[in-house]
């Protein structure tokens, strides 16, 4: 599992590679964590296009990241996806309702943006 972040102006990209099933090192995601919260962004976009499965680990993580950069009213969260073992992961869990899902990365920073403009 690997997570990489990265600042694109005021949008904060997550890149998610390989497995995030449970037995991921918790350290690993507070750190993850706590970097993101330094960067000060309240627009995430999650890229989960490289991810080959998520568990509940992952979705709980998700669920931490998403809560905190929209607990402020004008706070966003987007996620990228079209790997369909995790798109049923998120139709299961009804995450979709929560969260904007998008196919690209592309329709991902529009959304961000677009919302910026409102």
């Amino acid at each position: 599992m690997l997570i990489e972040v990265e600042r694109q102006d005021d949008v904060c990209i997550l890149r998610f590679e390989g497995r995030f099933v449970t037995g991921t090192d918790p350290y690993y995601l507070h750190a993850k964590t706590e970097e993101l919260k330094s960067l000060g962004c309240n627009r995430v976009l999650a890229d989960l296009r490289e991810l080959l499965a998520i568990g509940s680990t992952g979705i709980g993580f998700l669920v931490r990241i998403y809560s905190t950069v929209t607990k402020s009213g004008n706070g966003r969260f987007v996620v990228v996806c079209a790997n369909r073992r995790v798109l049923d992961v998120f139709d299961l869990t009804h995450l979709q309702k929560a969260m904007a899902v998008v196919p690209d990365i592309t329709s991902g920073l529009a959304l961000l943006r677009a919302e910026r403009a409102d």
